[in-house]
């Protein structure tokens, strides 16, 4: 604003507000600002300086309190309220470069150009990251914070920046080590798990938060070492190493030793750190899972890590865990390629291996779509491309189930692929594909001239049926193009796919089914239920109205239990679908059922006034 009303006319004005709006000339605006910020008296302005710093350098948004904790550090040996500034002065002091996000009540710069620019002017801020470090760090060693028992399931409000400064000291602190930062380190992880911080960090841990802490709910085992691999800052983990402070072997709450959690997080320095400090074994399986810490790093596809630890003589490339998965089964899940192509090159690694699922490799990349880590484990002269697995079965239905167009084409072009096998749900590919509405899938498949359109799979439905039930219309319509489609019913125990649209709701698909001269729009099921039957229960007006229309549909046409559409819709409290049933010419409204229940009841029963 004073950037605009600097300019002299009113056209000026104009001209310097459209360039404003459009992310022009703030750099101008920005950088008087700061000019402004630097000129005020030297504490406010080296605390609006501080003010951007922390908003500009921080790893997640900065909740207000955190904030004005993280600026009454300085100078304290003790966490001191009267220390803390105000949210007031803090803005007061940035001039309106900073504003707070009511609705969030977190703390944010004016505009995402500020950001680009503070970050383009490094000159600003000398070492942000070790000074955030160094504040995060001076907090959580206040006596006021050692003092909180590490049981606790959430930091007292009293102290708001020990959430921020447990799960980011680390990081700032990667980016960033100072003797000092060092020093306010090794006094923090000298007795680490029996401090709050270590707690939060592990519960801030999506992994860690699945898995229970020690008996008590403390980090029991979680030392410092482990805290510095777990944030890869490997300075501070020489310097632990060094002061002989934590174990390299040792292991934490739920098994996992400090080699795990560089592992784990991709830090390869200090995986370098602690492989050579000593003789260790870098094989070992945490207790909880059984996962080694190759495994760790393929599931998360750390590929640095992963290559460090395959020159390792005591590692085996193709342990699995307490589920099956291997190395190579994670990578192949989770689409890491660079690891799936290092462990490939393994003489020991098995590229058919089983999981406790009956799945392979080759059957995870399809289901997930990783077309690239499909094509080198199709190249394998060894895999097997159509082994049978869990429920769903084979790599082509999990490819097929999930619409992955590419992965289905490569398993198609095998000669070894056969488009028509099913699995252990007696579902074939097409199946699949027909009630996952994959149109381009199942159009593949349909060109194959082995596959068999019309097969039955579990419960006994066909992909017709499938396609019908779920609403696919796209997939209804290529299945009734084929002269070796039935759209009647599959067996004497299933509905036809007509009953099972009309059931839904689905109108086109209704009417698409209407349309074949095959389709009997009254086929009964095994309790003679019929697609009007079904329509009249679920209050489908528009269905009842079409099937209405048909000359081959009774409007009365009783189940086994005797029990008409009429019946339905009044039991439903349909009042459009009876309104339509009673203007057939031959309606009975009086008509029982098997149970002698007259119609008339229902309402004397107070069901409505249908």
């Amino acid at each position: 604003m004073d950037a605009i009303l600097d300019e002299i006319t009113l056209s000026q004005r104009r001209r310097k507000l459209d360039e404003m709006t459009k992310g022009d000339g703030l750099g101008d605006a920005y950088g008087a600002t700061l000019s402004r910020i630097q000129a005020q008296p030297e504490n406010r302005s080296k605390l609006g300086m501080d003010v951007l710093m922390w908003v500009s350098h921080a790893e997640r948004p900065l909740h207000v309190d955190e904030l004005c904790h993280a600026l009454g550090v300085g100078g304290s040996t003790d966490l001191d309220i009267g220390n803390i500034p105000t949210i007031e002065t803090l803005l007061a002091c940035s001039l309106g470069l900073v504003t707070v996000e009511k609705s969030l009540s977190t703390v944010r710069l004016v505009h995402q150009t500020l950001q680009e620019y503070l970050s383009n002017n490094t000159n600003l801020f000398l070492n942000p990251h070790s000074m955030i470090a160094e504040v995060c760090l001076t907090y959580l060693n206040f006596p006021y914070v050692k003092n909180f028992s590490p049981t606790l399931r959430s930091v007292p409000p009293t102290a708001p920046l020990v959430a921020y400064a447990s799960c980011y000291w680390g990081t700032h602190a990667r980016s960033g080590t100072t003797e000092s930062v060092k020093t306010l380190a090794l006094e923090l992880l000298d007795g680490y798990d029996k401090h709050i911080s270590s707690k939060v960090l592990l519960l801030h841990d999506v992994r860690a938060e699945e898995q229970p802490l020690g008996g008590d709910g403390a980090p029991t085992g979680f030392t410092g070492l482990h805290g510095a691999a777990y944030f890869g800052c490997v300075e501070i983990t020489v310097a632990l190493l060094e002061a002989n402070i934590g174990d390299v072997q040792a292991k934490d709450f739920h098994g996992n030793n400090a080699i795990a959690w560089a592992s784990q997080r991709g830090n390869e320095e200090v995986l370098r750190a602690l492989l050579e400090w000593s003789e260790v074994y870098s094989d070992s399986p945490n207790s909880k899972y059984g996962s080694a810490p190759l495994l760790w790093a393929a599931e998360n596809g750390h590929e640095g890590v992963v290559r460090i630890l395959l020159e390792r003589s005591d590692v085996n490339p193709d342990k699995p865990d307490i589920w099956g998965l291997t190395p190579l089964l994670w990578a192949s899940r989770n689409g890491h390629e660079g690891v799936v192509r290092m462990l490939l090159e393994r003489n020991e690694v098995d590229p058919n291996k089983l999981d406790r699922s009956y799945r392979t490799p080759l059957s995870w990349a399809s289901e997930s779509g990783h077309d690239g880590i499909v094509k080198m484990l199709l190249e394998r002269s060894d895999i097997n491309p159509d082994r049978l697995g869990s429920y769903i079965g084979r790599p082509l239905s999990w490819a097929s189930m999930n619409g992955h167009e590419g992965v289905v084409r490569m398993l198609l072009e095998r000669n070894d692929v056969d488009p028509n096998k099913s699995g252990p749900s007696d579902d074939t590919p097409l199946s699949f594909a027909s009630r996952a509405g994959n149109e381009g899938v199942v159009r593949m498949l349909l060109e194959r001239k082995e596959i068999n359109p019309d097969k039955s799979g579990a419960h006994g439905l066909k992909p017709l049926s499938l396609a019908s039930m779920y609403g696919h219309q796209g997939v209804v319509r290529m299945l009734l193009e084929r002269n070796d489609v039935s759209p009647n019913r599959p067996g004497p125990l299933q509905p036809t796919p007509l009953s099972l649209a009309a059931r839904y709701g689905y109108e086109e698909i209704v009417r698409l089914l209407l349309e074949n001269s095959d389709a009997d729009p009254d086929q009964s099921d095994f309790y003679r239920r019929t697609p009007l039957s079904f329509a009249s229960e679920n209050g489908h007006q528009g269905v009842v109205r079409m099937l209405l229309e048909r000359n081959e549909v009774n409007p009365h046409k009783p189940d086994w239990l005797r029990r008409t559409p009429l019946w339905w819709a009044s039991k439903n409290e349909h009042e459009g679908v009876v309104r339509m049933l009673l203007e057939q010419d031959d309606a009975n409204p009086y008509k029982p059922d098997k149970w002698h229940q007259a119609l008339s009841l229902w309402t004397s029963w107070g069901l409505g006034d249908t």
